[in-house]
């Protein structure tokens, strides 16, 4: 195992693998901005380096300031968390021919699964179902309409690389089309560095479903069940749960299957998320890999007791999977709700310093979260102020802990969407799980 682990994150995930990491006995690192000195996850860790001003792209993006840190500190591993390196594979690149341990697959493995149209190609051929697209090799606008021909409209036009709903654009006729591709690629490349498209098929009314998977270098490979994630706003997730009010148990034994034939395919290693669309008639098409631990990784904690972070590490070490796909169950009903900072109404970041600062608690509920009394949310980074996770022996008795967990939340000084989430446990709709990714826009009207 290694002996030092240096967290190039912030936040409640940086907090998260820190936690993991004295639980193994592993001395740690944390990296901050300047501004984020008094930052919970600084007071954590056994040592700290500053690496740059407020800016993420100077501090938490800055790939040489990390590794400097990492050699003055004398880490052997860094663990990305989730959001700003997780999933760059230049990071994971030279951290490989640095010599120091990056806790994730391998960077062949991000770089392919971070172009997704190589990766919804590569799955394809490893046997899991994809919906009907193609990538945009021309903005021309003959081009343009005779590959929306060929799908059918309506389609969804995407960024290849990157995701979080940007470089994002429905398109529902023929005269929207040449726009949003425009539109589309000049996001992407604001966003991401990189203008490339793919247009795919349309799916009204979606679930977003998810798939959690764990897999060693020895080659072997477990699926951890599903999760739901349809509760979004703009493409962001909000609320998460396990299992799936939707998924059968054949569903899921049918999904497990495909899902670690392909792992396996691809040699792929770590943790890692493959997301799916379903469609009104239950049929699940890949979407993208996510090469990273999510955020949303708790629930899947609470109905199978596996410490995914701690997974992580083991499996970065070279350990085999403790368990075959036989030994896996699940226990009870789990959801999380994503508390974030921000203007209940226009739904704009909201910073300031939070006056006072409340927990809820009790049997089942768990809280990841940084932030304290007289904590400063900035505006230079992720508005996500704690994730508040439930267990109950089944569905509704979860939602009624997440009620009362909610009720019992205090966070004075800024504004957030805890009233947004309260609706949402009161919602007859949700309550049976029929939902689907635009129902958020129905709680507040």
């Amino acid at each position: 195992m290694f002996e030092k682990i240096l967290v190039a994150n912030r936040g409640e995930i940086a907090i998260r693998v820190l936690r993991a990491c004295k639980e193994e006995g592993i001395r740690t690192v944390a990296v901050h901005s300047d501004v984020d000195a008094d930052s919970l996850h600084v007071k954590l860790a056994d040592e700290s380096v500053c690496i740059g001003p407020a800016k993420a792209t100077e501090s938490y993006l800055n790939i040489p300031a990390i590794l400097s840190a990492a050699d003055l500190t004398d880490a052997d591993a860094i663990h990305p968390g989730y959001g700003f390196l997780a999933e760059t594979s230049e990071f994971a690149e030279v951290c490989e021919k640095s010599g120091v341990h990056f806790i994730g697959p391998d960077f062949k493995s991000i770089r392919l699964m971070g172009d997704k149209v190589k990766a919804r190609k590569t799955m394809e051929k490893a046997g899991l179902p994809v919906l009907p697209g193609a990538e945009v090799e021309s903005s021309k606008a003959d081009k343009l309409q005779k590959l929306a021909a060929k799908i059918g409209f309506p389609i969804m036009i995407k960024a290849a690389f990157g995701g979080g709903g940007r470089g994002m654009k429905i398109v529902r006729n023929a005269k929207e089309l040449e726009t949003s591709v425009q539109i589309a690629s000049n996001e992407a490349a604001q966003a991401f560095g990189n203008d490339s498209l793919y247009m795919e098929k349309f799916v009204e009314h979606p679930r977003h479903i998810e798939f959690q998977v764990l897999a060693d270098k020895q080659g072997n490979v477990i699926t951890l069940g599903e999760r739901d994630c349809t509760i979004q706003r703009r493409h962001q997730k909000l609320i998460e749960e396990a299992p799936s009010p939707v998924i059968t148990q054949q569903k899921r034994q049918e999904m497990t299957t495909l899902i670690n034939r392909a792992i396996k395919k691809i040699n792929y290693s770590n943790v890692g998320t493959i997301e799916f669309l379903m469609d009104e008639a239950g049929n699940l098409y890949f979407m993208e890999m996510n090469t990273r631990i999510q955020v949303e990784h708790p629930v899947t904690e609470m109905i199978t007791g596996i410490d995914l972070i701690k997974a992580q590490l083991e499996l970065a070490a070279g350990k085999p999977l403790p368990c075959q796909q036989k030994d896996i169950s699940f226990r009870g009903h789990s959801i999380e709700c994503r508390i974030n900072a921000e203007d209940p109404v226009k739904f704009q970041p909201s910073v300031g310093t939070i006056s006072t600062y409340h927990e809820p608690g009790g049997f089942g509920v768990r809280v990841d979260s940084s932030i304290y009394n007289d904590y400063k949310v900035l505006p230079f980074y992720d508005s996500l102020l704690a994730k508040i996770i439930v267990h109950g022996k089944d569905r509704l008795e979860a939602i009624a802990k997440m009620k009362g967990a909610l009720g019992e939340l205090v966070i004075d000084g800024i504004q957030c969407n805890a009233d947004f989430h309260k609706k949402v446990m009161a919602h007859e709709q949700f309550i049976k799980g029929d939902v689907d990714t635009t129902f958020s826009g129905s709680v507040n009207s």
